[in-house]
């Protein structure tokens, strides 16, 4: 089902704007649009269970979770407009969290299990009342909270901070993650930052050394108007796990300061908008934009960039690149839910990966800057890297005209749905010939100012049956899958970068 998408492409000087014309699934819409009142007792939680109305009342969640529900109105009507919906997000992400955890409690009656219970929930109201009395709050010094934990920074001392992180995000059972750790912070443009040393338990053994020095984790926050930003980067998967911190994946968010300062402190307060309203966002992507003031920047280049490109091109590469920023526009709609709760980890998808999800935002955002501004519509001949919203491909020929083509299509989300690209052949007399010798080779030709990768595919892809053929599938996993793509030419630049295929 297409999703809404933020665009209206006619004119070269049409913005990305709000357009609700298509239905759209519910995973893709704004967390806070759904219902915030905690639905544990009687009635069915967001899991689609709930504990008895009987166990309620004997364990006294009714009356904690009433408790949260007045604390959350509290803090809700304290808070700013561009805030209000981040804070109804942050909500019901508390709220999906405690629904699997209630999901555990009424199935395991254990001691242990229930006091873990009733203790998130006890927090998350102490976060909330908290939470309403720190609007307003200026500078970085302090405490700030979320639904997952807290965080504290101290005073500037000679141009650092020190960081403290404790998070605790409960989803019942074995579903933990849990992180303590400190570090200092500094000034880096508008972000403070800083990296996470490694825990004793990293370093090699006693007379080895690593081949090249580990990549450190990093971490880096900033005032988003009256919330904090705090972005984690992971760093080498080789530095091991520490003992007080066994998941870093929901240290990035968003922040609410944590009741009053003892002292105020400067900082940049305000907030970074980008081109749509984020009092009224529609998706969940948009919610994360809004979050980051990174990511609103991004916002604000891509549109940019956009009306900048347009008078530039011809009237048949302007509507085909038109069509193809309507599939990039929904296919980000699509990014950040689909990696907030992967389909893929099986185990955990119900758990929230919020860093990998804002970094594959980031990283879709900054590859489309890329080729809208570095777009290279005075290309001649094949080489060079073209890219669309659902595929990428890097062409080099050598003096003797032998060409060369990596790269791949995907369908996104779908990690079974992809095509890789692996291309030989020779350029003659300004046509490329594959190597390949069969009735559905590998084909590149030019179309204006974009290239046409495999035309024949997509009538030979209709026709696959799986039963003995004559042709061979160009997608792995799928033999109705076609790998034809119509691309476009861009400049290299490191936010161009993966071509051996991923998830997306």
């Amino acid at each position: 089902m297409f999703a809404p998408f933020r665009l209206a492409l006619v004119t070269a000087t049409a913005l990305l704007a709000p357009l609700s014309c298509y239905a759209m699934d519910d995973y893709l819409r704004a967390a806070s649009s759904a219902p915030v009142k905690i639905t544990l007792c009687g009635e069915t939680n967001s899991n689609g269970t709930g504990i008895k109305t009987a166990i309620c009342e004997e364990k006294g969640y009714d009356k904690l979770v009433a408790a949260i529900d007045k604390s959350f109105d509290a803090a809700l009507q304290k808070g700013p407009a561009n805030v209000r919906p981040i804070l109804k997000r942050d909500e019901a992400w508390f709220n999906e969290m405690i629904g699997l955890a209630a999901d555990t409690v009424q199935e395991v009656n254990e001691a242990e299990l229930n006091d873990n219970f009733v203790a998130t929930l006890r927090r998350r109201q102490a976060a909330l009342d908290e939470i309403a009395g720190g609007f307003g709050r200026s500078g970085l010094s302090g405490k700030w909270a979320n639904a997952f934990g807290s965080l504290t920074v101290s005073p500037d001392a000679n141009g650092a901070r020190q960081l403290t992180i404790d998070m605790n995000a409960y989803y019942g059972s074995d579903k933990h993650r849990q992180c303590k750790l400190s570090t200092s912070v500094t000034k880096a443009g508008s972000w403070l930052s800083g990296s996470i040393q490694l825990p004793p338990n990293a370093a090699p053994p006693a007379g080895e050394q690593r081949a090249k020095p580990a990549k450190l984790p990093t971490i880096k926050l900033r005032r988003q108007g009256e919330t904090l930003r705090v972005v984690m980067t992971d760093g080498d998967d080789t530095i091991g796990d520490r003992d007080d911190c066994d998941d870093r994946s929901q240290i990035t968010g968003t922040y609410f300061a944590s009741g009053s300062s003892d002292g105020a402190d400067k900082a940049e307060t305000s907030f970074v908008a980008p081109t749509f309203d984020c009092t009224r966002p529609e998706t969940a992507t948009d919610e994360e934009i809004c979050s980051d003031p990174d990511l609103a920047e991004n916002d604000q280049r891509l549109n940019r960039a956009w009306k900048a490109l347009l008078p530039r091109l011809d009237d048949a590469t302007r509507r085909a690149l038109t069509e193809d920023q309507r599939n990039w526009v929904r296919t980000q709609t699509e990014e950040f839910p689909e990696f907030l709760h992967p389909a893929w980890n099986k185990r955990t998808s119900e758990m929230h990966f919020t860093a990998d999800a804002r970094d594959h935002v980031d990283a879709l955002q900054r590859e489309r800057i890329a080729l809208l501004e570095g777009f290279d519509d005075k290309r001649a001949g094949l080489a060079g890297i073209w890219l669309a919203y659902n595929a990428i491909l890097k062409v080099t020929i050598d003096k003797d005209n032998k060409l060369s083509a990596q790269g791949w299509k995907w369908e996104q989300g779908d990690w079974k749905a992809g095509c890789d690209y692996e291309m030989t052949g020779k350029i003659v007399g300004g046509t490329f010939r594959a190597d390949e010798r069969r009735k559905n080779p590998d084909t590149l030709e030019r179309d204006h100012a974009m290239l046409i990768v495999n035309r024949l595919d997509d009538s030979f892809a209709t026709k696959r049956t799986g039963e003995e053929t004559n042709d061979e599938a160009k997608c792995k996993r799928r033999l109705d899958n076609s790998s034809t793509a119509r691309l476009f030419p861009a400049r290299a630049s490191p936010d161009i970068d993966n071509f051996s295929g991923s998830i997306r």
